[in-house]
C-alpha cells in the first residue's frame, strides 16, 4: 500500500498567504468568473464566443488551484520545522552539486511564496530524497532522470527564514 499524499512542511506566513489565496478564490473568485461566463453567454453563439471561452478556461485554472490549495493546506504541517543541523523539509541547503555550489530550499515552493529567486527542491525530487537526513560536510549521490550519477556534498544547512 502506497502514500501517495505528502506532508508539506509550512511557515506560518505561508499557511496564512495560502489560506487568503483559498478563501478569495472560492468566494469572490468564483462568482467573478461565473458573472463573467454569464455575461459572455448572453452574447449569443457560444461557438464563436471568445469572451466565453476565455472565461470558462479560467474558471477552469481557479478550479484547479482551489483543489491544489485544499490539498496542500489539508496536508500541511504548520510552524517552524524541527533544526538539528540535517536536510530536511523547512531547511536552506548550501551544497556543491556535480562541482557548481547552489543555494536551495527543501520543501515546497508554496513556502516561498511570489518574488522569491530561492531555488525549492522537493524532499522527494532526486536532488532532494538524496540529501534529506544529512549534515554539513557529508557527502552522497544521486541518479538524475537522464541516469547519471550526480555527487552532491552538503556544505551548510539552516533554518529556512522567510
Amino acid at each position: 500500500m502506497s502514500n501517495d499524499t505528502q506532508v508539506t512542511w509550512l511557515t506560518q506566513e505561508a499557511h496564512d498567504r495560502l489560506q487568503a489565496e483559498l478563501e478569495q478564490l472560492s468566494g469572490p473568485g468564483r462568482k467573478e468568473i461565473a458573472d463573467r461566463i454569464e455575461a459572455a453567454r448572453e452574447e449569443g453563439d457560444l461557438k464563436e464566443n471568445g469572451g466565453y471561452h476565455a472565461a470558462k478556461d479560467e474558471q477552469g485554472k481557479i478550479e484547479a488551484r482551489i483543489r491544489q490549495l485544499t490539498d496542500l493546506l489539508k496536508h500541511a504541517t504548520v510552524g517552524e520545522a524541527d533544526f538539528d543541523g540535517t536536510v530536511e523539509p523547512g531547511t536552506v541547503v548550501t551544497a556543491v552539486i556535480a562541482g557548481d555550489e547552489s543555494t536551495f530550499l527543501v520543501g515546497n515552493r508554496e513556502i516561498v511564496g511570489e518574488g522569491s529567486d530561492l531555488t525549492v527542491y522537493s524532499p522527494v525530487s532526486p536532488v532532494g530524497a538524496a540529501i534529506v537526513g544529512l549534515r554539513a560536510g557529508e557527502k552522497t549521490t544521486y541518479t538524475a532522470p537522464n541516469g547519471k550519477e550526480i555527487a552532491v556534498e552538503v556544505t551548510k544547512v539552516e533554518r529556512y527564514e522567510p
